[in-house]
């Protein structure tokens, strides 16, 4: 394909350091290589998450100024940055890009707008000018908005009041691990893992402090994948409680699961979720989960594990981790029901085929009805 056959897409992200919303635009990428042009905004320009792209997969950076001063601040800029583009389709990504779809009124290119979730501020309550910007910028602009899990669908209908018509839902989807790569040990130390983006919602804090509460009850060791901001304060926290011995911090991994091979058990600890890609992944593998009822996940989990929930609280998910790891002898049977959800609901064949069509200018989705 020539280079000016391909459709330009341009994606404004808050940042492209590595989360959900960047592993997912990997994760398509990689799939369609050459096939599209990407530009990545990043609104803090750190593009970090480019290091897990493909090296046929065609794509640049397009450095901003993000002014301080409200959403109407940078509007004149990026709009001449989107012009200057000639960009085929603008998607912009959760509350922290909100601006470029500012900056697309009057319309200039076709758009779409993509909700994955939300930070700590919203991680119990939505915050009122937040659903207010959403429901005149994306509302009264008729902006087409992508939601990945049921729980932002019903939030985006009755809280942002969007059109029915302009909502659609498209769940992440990740690929099966040949099954001879599963397995469950039910013996020795009991390795607890998490893939996460270290933030603070994301509350690993509440991990350690649930392990530690049980440690003298069962052998344990927590290997924590992934970086940030909470890194370390999580490691002062890890010997704080005594535990420094117990956990490791392996950072940032360009293919974080390979990680999953080494886990007897997957845990989420999180304040707030819609429908976590890593997760889903290590449901994929065969691997048992522990986690907290956020988002989309009570709806993921298979009803035989109902132990494994829990609330968003300390003492709550430690109990439930103590109920997980009394019921060591389920977990075979627990990880092949969680990778016959994946392969009945979560494909990444479905999820590849939807977002294609997408990339393309095409509507692949028939529009929600009214709840």
């Amino acid at each position: 394909m020539l280079r000016s056959d391909r459709r330009v897409l341009l994606h404004a992200f808050s940042t492209f350091k590595l989360g959900g919303p960047q592993a997912r635009f990997v994760q398509l990428a990689n799939a369609f290589g050459s096939e599209f042009e990407h530009v990545i905004v990043a609104m803090d320009n750190c593009h970090d998450a480019a290091q897990r792209l493909n090296p046929e997969v065609i794509w640049r950076p397009l450095a901003v100024e993000n002014r301080r001063g409200g959403g109407m601040a940078n509007r004149a800029a990026f709009r001449r940055l989107l012009k200057s583009q000639k960009a085929d389709l603008l998607l912009t990504y959760n509350w922290g890009a909100i601006e470029w779809a500012m900056a697309n009124f009057p319309r200039h290119c076709r758009q779409l707008h993509v909700e994955d979730g939300f930070g700590p501020a919203e991680a119990s309550s939505q915050l009122l000018r937040r659903v207010l910007t959403r429901r005149i910028v994306l509302g009264l602009g008729r902006i087409p908005v992508l939601v990945p899990s049921m729980t932002l669908r019903d939030i985006a209908l009755q809280q942002w009041k969007l059109s029915p018509s302009r909502l659609y839902y498209l769940p992440n989807g990740v690929a099966l691990p040949e099954p001879a790569s599963l397995q469950a040990r039910t013996t020795g130390t009991i390795t607890i893992g998490t893939v996460a983006s270290l933030r603070p919602e994301k509350n690993i804090g509440r991990l350690l402090r649930a392990a530690q509460s049980l440690r003298h009850e069962f052998d344990l060791r927590l290997l924590i994948v992934g970086d940030g901001p909470e890194k370390q304060p999580m490691q002062a926290l890890a010997a704080e409680l005594g535990m420094a011995d117990q956990v490791d911090f392996v950072g940032y991994q360009a293919k974080p699961q390979a990680w999953l091979e080494r886990f007897d058990l997957f845990a989420l600890s999180s304040d707030t979720e819609q429908l976590p890609i890593a997760m889903l992944e290590a449901m994929a593998a065969g691997l048992p989960v522990v986690a907290t009822s956020v988002g989309d996940v009570p709806r993921i989990v298979p009803s035989t594990m109902a132990k494994a929930l829990s609330r968003p609280e300390d003492a709550d998910f430690a109990a439930a981790l103590r109920q997980v790891l009394l019921s060591r002898q389920l977990w075979c049977e627990w990880g092949a029901s969680c990778r016959s959800v994946v392969a009945q609901r979560f494909s990444e064949s479905s999820m590849l085929t939807g977002w294609h069509l997408l990339f393309l200018g095409r509507d692949p989705f028939e529009p929600e009805v009214p709840a």
